[in-house]
């Protein structure tokens, strides 16, 4: 694969990190490597990332970058989501070439989940 005008890291606040990574952890399987009490890194089995001791969060609303995963059932991604701690911001809506759902992780981070499956 060229890495050439990829995108290659993303790092995103949080405000807890034991709490983020016990989110990504049980939500996705994700792991995690610490540097320190104020960095961990990832990787989701393509893109490698970060989560770094912030105060901040990030929303669309407030006109954030919001990152949208993949996951073929909705309706299990949404209880995916509220059994791993997480909140459903915007419920499962279409939109053209599929559907998808926001939710917040335990730090109040605006995420999405689309799926190209029809009901």
């Amino acid at each position: 694969m060229n890495r050439e005008n990829t995108i290659d890291y993303i790092e995103i606040p949080a405000l807890d990190l034991p709490k983020t990574k016990a989110f990504f952890s049980e939500l996705f399987g994700w792991t995690f490597e610490d540097f320190g009490s104020e960095y961990c890194s990832f990787n989701d089995g393509r893109v490698d990332g970060g989560f770094f001791k912030s105060d901040t969060t990030v929303s669309t609303q407030s006109g954030s970058v919001l990152i949208v995963f993949y996951r073929a059932d909705l309706e299990a991604a949404v209880i995916a989501v509220k059994n791993a701690g997480g909140q459903i911001v915007k419920p499962i809506f279409p939109f053209p070439g599929g559907r998808r759902f926001h939710f917040s992780d335990p730090n109040g981070n605006e995420y999405a989940i689309w799926s190209d499956v029809s009901e």
